[in-house]
């Protein structure tokens, strides 16, 4: 079960959502079946973040962001206010079936230091806008694909794209950076780098 204390968070160094819709942290059981109050584990999300210097990630598809006809919908939560990026109104996934390759933007950061700047083909990802002081890693078209933020004393990333199919491709799964881009990803969320 997701914690619902600072204490029970606090065992966690980083915070990974992908494909899981904010309902599933609003609506534990105890509200949602039996109509009792419960902590709100957004908001639990963000304090840990910003008040406590912890990381969390979002990793793209169809329960991330917006997602899949909003149902996602993490616009306007304590979740978005932490983000890299602002979330749109609406289902957010564009579909690329031809393929698209990322491009590094940042090849100073420390996540992408000795990355090819061209990335290997994926097939999708949420649309999504850099707010102003985030940190663009990697795009397509114009759009977020990699960002970071620094907020409050935690950090932030958002991960557009999937991790996993359809999104992802055999090609990025099998891709030689592919443990290193998490593993780096992680180890700047935790301030190791």
């Amino acid at each position: 079960m997701f914690p619902e204390t600072m204490e029970e968070i606090l065992n966690y160094d980083v915070v990974i959502l992908s494909d899981v819709g904010s309902n599933t942290l609003l609506l534990h059981p105890e509200v949602f079946v039996k109509s009792r109050p419960r902590p709100n584990r957004l908001k639990l999300i963000k304090d840990y973040v910003v008040n406590h210097g912890k990381g969390f990630l979002m990793i793209g598809g169809y329960l991330s962001f917006q997602g899949l006809h909003g149902i996602a919908g993490y616009k306007s939560t304590p979740i978005e206010e932490i983000l890299p990026v602002e979330l749109m109104n609406y289902d957010d996934r564009v579909e690329v079936p031809e393929g698209y390759n990322p491009i590094v933007t940042n090849r100073s950061h420390p996540i992408v230091r000795d990355f090819p700047e061209v990335w290997p083909t994926l097939l999708g990802y949420n649309k999504t806008i850099l707010k102003k002081n985030a940190t663009l890693i990697a795009e397509f078209n114009n759009d977020p694909i990699l960002a970071v933020y620094e907020i409050g004393k935690g950090r932030t990333a958002a991960f557009m794209s999937d991790c996993a199919p359809h999104w992802g491709t055999n090609d990025f799964l099998n891709w030689e950076y592919y443990d290193i881009l998490w593993e780096r990803i992680i180890n700047w969320l935790t301030k190791k780098i």
